[in-house]
């Protein structure tokens, strides 16, 4: 009963639901192939030999198009989610049509009133015309749809099968067969950009490996942030430092954070450590911290201008948190790596070795500079022209050229 209730706390009560399903599942029946991927979409998709229906997809010369997305159903706190709204958002004010669908390999089917309840509900989410359903695979996209984005390897597949001569786009927000460990599912995802879609990518990084690597025709979007959310109000000397701490997922680091910042604690036991991005309570952290679990979108600029420098740990495509943190005058301190580096090469984020030792310096130059507080404004300043709106414009730009064939 303990575990069950700290599995709600941490996790929700979908996954606790989810997570006890599969143990009886086991128990009973013995355990089964359970993947984000329906069973029967994985075994219809043969990307060495494509469907005829793939081979001639609709061309719209000029006017709107009628666009469907298929994704994985959102959460309030979906990061991931909430920049894909974002952009169907602009994808609507630039005139054309989208119909949202929903894609699950589980036994929960979306109640549409109550999605749209909770999408309301959060700021993070902006109000859209489109009208959203579960993906019946045998009724497929409407009829009236001539362009279908994939926004997840898992719904690629579906995607493929669907029989609607639709154009074939994938929004690709990160490389994510770096997810999982070597085997069945990363094989699945990178099968997935074999697929032939036309690759819209967040950043330049994932563009360019996905052309040269897997040889998708891809543009991509450049990251922004939103100045009226994330801001300097603090021009006096910083004295706490920032932690993106998600131990919940892999890619972002957070054992190699802990053990720079243990170190850094070692040195500078005087600097408050702010943690968050996870209730980290039943994580043991080696040194005094404040946990401030998941934020709201409302709350964060408050903590980062507390904060002189802060630590984000990307082993795949770069986190949007760099460059919010620099709008609030925070040095974003950032792992050297060219999945970084080609997302952005602003001179104001701190690109530092994957060393914990090396990782403590920088946080102390950071904070020790004598010029700290006129850099922050600098580096807040920097990222005038680095909005989303002009993020969108490149997305519209790059559906529009690839659709009109």
């Amino acid at each position: 009963m303990a575990t069950g209730i700290r599995i709600i706390k941490s996790e929700g009560l979908p996954s606790a639901l989810s997570r006890t399903r599969k143990r009886l599942g086991v128990d009973l029946l013995g355990q089964s192939v359970d993947m984000a991927v329906k069973t029967r979409d994985a075994l219809a998709v043969d990307w060495t030999n494509p469907p005829e229906h793939l081979a001639r997809p609709a061309a719209v010369e000029s006017g709107p198009v009628t666009i469907a997305w298929l994704m994985p159903p959102p959460s309030a706190m979906s990061g991931g989610h909430h920049n894909l709204f974002r952009f169907i958002d602009y994808a609507e004010k630039a005139g054309h049509r989208c119909l949202i669908y929903f894609y699950t390999n589980t036994a929960v089917i979306v109640n549409i009133a109550d999605m749209k309840a909770m999408l309301d509900a959060s700021p993070a989410y902006p109000n859209l015309s489109a009208q959203m359903a579960m993906y019946d695979e045998k009724a497929g996209v409407d009829a009236s749809v001539q362009a279908i984005f994939a926004t997840s390897w898992e719904t690629a597949y579906p995607v493929y099968v669907d029989e609607s001569r639709a154009r074939r786009f994938y929004f690709v927000q990160d490389f994510e067969p770096s997810f999982f460990p070597a085997g069945s599912e990363a094989i699945l995802a990178s099968n997935s950009y074999h697929f032939g879609f036309h690759g819209i990518t967040a950043g330049g990084w994932l563009s360019h490996k996905l052309h040269e690597e897997f040889g998708m025709p891809t543009d991509h979007f450049d990251f922004a942030v939103d100045s009226s959310t994330y801001f300097v109000t603090n021009r006096e000397p910083r004295t706490e430092i920032f932690f993106y701490a998600r131990p919940v997922t892999p890619r972002r680091g957070f054992e190699l954070g802990i053990l720079g910042l243990q170190e850094f604690a070692r040195r500078r036991p005087d600097v408050t450590i702010n943690l968050a991005g996870w209730d980290i309570s039943r994580w043991t952290v080696p040194f005094p911290h404040v946990n401030l679990s998941g934020l709201a979108i409302s709350e964060l600029n408050d903590v980062y201008n507390r904060c002189a420098a802060g630590l984000v740990i990307s082993a795949t495509n770069m986190s949007l948190l760099p460059l919010e943190l620099m709008a609030s005058g925070v040095a974003p301190v950032v792992n050297d790596a060219p999945n970084n580096r080609l997302v952005s090469n602003n001179p104001y984020i701190e690109y530092v070795a994957p060393v914990p030792s090396a990782i403590a310096d920088r946080l102390i130059e950071v904070l020790e500079r004598a010029d700290a507080v006129e850099r922050s404004v600098k580096m807040s300043a920097s990222l005038k022209d680095v909005t989303w709106e002009r993020s969108g414009a490149q997305f519209v730009d790059s559906f529009e050229r690839a659709m009109r064939g």
